[in-house]
């Protein structure tokens, strides 16, 4: 595709509700958004452990029209280790300006919008926990996300936010990187109700056996 067909194809493009709603998970969770024009438009960049792969290839799938290239897999070293990831970026468009503007603090620091109570659904929500959520452990009923990237004022606002809207209990305890949610196990039930449909079946292990069984 050559660049006028590329610009084009840009000005056509469009999010659909369904579409925002996987971006607004995408970006609670792993995905980054990226500009290289001073914010004029911007690129959704998807990375995950090779062993996510069928998450990756539906999140392409739901995104398709977006990207212009196939997901691939990425050797990458790290912490002393060689791993593979998967991943692709959408291309660089003006529709996904806004959700810079609502999730990243001018230093590009990662924060929670007010209106975040409004733009939370169950698809969302699912999207964000096969980004970084997990289960505590074997032995308990509580699941966690790992959400070190926001301060404590960012994760009360989202803790509100999921109490008013969905009847959602939530905790945060401090860890060294930062501050982790914990779904506590009085309500996750409601939480994982919501999610549970679409939810990927590779992923579905993160929910834990003593909740989904």
């Amino acid at each position: 595709m050559n660049t006028k067909e590329l610009k084009e194809k840009k000005k056509k493009l469009k999010l659909t509700k369904r579409q925002k709603e996987i971006v607004i998970g995408l970006v609670l969770g792993d995905g980054h958004l990226e500009t290289q024009n001073n914010g004029k438009t911007y690129r959704l960049k998807v990375e995950q452990s090779i062993n996510h792969k069928e998450y990756v290839d539906w999140l392409y799938e739901e995104l398709n029209e977006f990207v212009n290239t196939i997901p691939r897999k990425r050797e990458k070293k790290g912490f002393g280790k060689e791993f593979m990831t998967y991943e692709f970026s959408t291309l660089s468009v003006g529709n996904l300006r806004f959700f810079a503007q609502q999730f990243y603090e001018k230093d590009k620091s990662r924060k929670i919008p007010l209106l975040i109570k409004r733009w939370l659904t169950p698809l969302s929500m699912a999207v964000w926990f096969m980004d970084d959520g997990q289960m505590k452990s074997k032995k308990h009923r509580a699941l966690l996300i790992n959400t070190q990237c926001f301060s404590k004022v960012n994760l009360k606002r989202l803790q509100k936010a999921l109490w008013e809207k969905f009847g959602i209990k939530t905790n945060f305890k401090k860890e060294p990187t930062g501050w982790r949610l914990y779904l506590l196990s009085e309500t996750v039930m409601k939480f994982v109700n919501l999610i549970e449909p679409y939810i990927v079946p590779s992923m579905r292990k993160k929910l834990g056996i003593n909740i989904i069984a």
